[in-house]
């Protein structure tokens, strides 16, 4: 992706806005149910912001929609090859995440993600919508799901609930993992629905 249209932050200006407004959301009702501030969201909106993992999943979690419809991940045509370098990153608490892919079959949407905790840092989720799978590559990760710990190496893989409140450590060194997020086809956000409430001129409108 290149250009500020095809970025990270210009794909979550444009369909933030869409996902707002097929919800019935105001900025103030999204800043409150998020507890993402009002500035920030108007940030977002209009493609100025940052966002951070916990911007996105807070996002997704409360719009009840998957990622990639906030991200706007491409769809597959024929051999598709996605190279890391080609990938903008999406950082926050502990850990880093590069959209790969979106596939869709029958009733079900899967989100492909390279994923990478730090060594020795953690990230803590309230939770969001979907089921997640992590499959470790490398290092050893410290998974925690409504209370239940566990600790998986390379070629272990847990799935769960992502609706439930979880969190990752690397508990040593680097963890590479790949993470597949799903969810229900009716969870997509609609590709036609309008940016903007009814009577609402600006993005940082109430």
């Amino acid at each position: 992706m290149s250009g500020p249209e095809g970025s990270i932050r210009g794909m979550l200006a444009l369909n933030l806005k869409r996902a707002r407004a097929q919800r019935g959301l105001s900025i103030s009702e999204l800043s409150r149910r998020s507890k993402i501030g009002k500035a920030t969201l108007s940030q977002l909106e209009s493609g100025t912001g940052n966002p951070t993992i916990e911007t996105v999943f807070s996002l997704s979690r409360v719009l009840e929609v998957p990622i990639s419809d906030l991200l706007d991940a491409q769809q597959p045509a024929g051999l598709r090859v996605v190279r890391a370098k080609d990938v903008e990153m999406l950082s926050g608490q502990g850990i880093d995440l590069r959209p790969l892919q979106r596939i869709e079959s029958g009733q079900a949407v899967f989100e492909v993600y390279d994923q990478q905790v730090r060594a020795g840092e953690r990230r803590d989720s309230p939770g969001h919508v979907g089921i997640e799978h992590t499959v470790v590559q490398a290092g050893r990760l410290e998974v925690t799901v409504d209370g239940q710990e566990v600790e998986l190496e390379a070629g272990d893989y847990v799935g769960f609930d992502a609706t439930l409140p979880h969190s990752y450590a690397a508990v040593e060194g680097v963890v590479r993992s790949v993470l597949l997020l799903q969810y229900r086809s009716d969870q997509r956000l609609d590709p036609n629905a309008p940016h903007s409430l009814p009577g609402e001129g600006t993005p940082c409108g109430d």
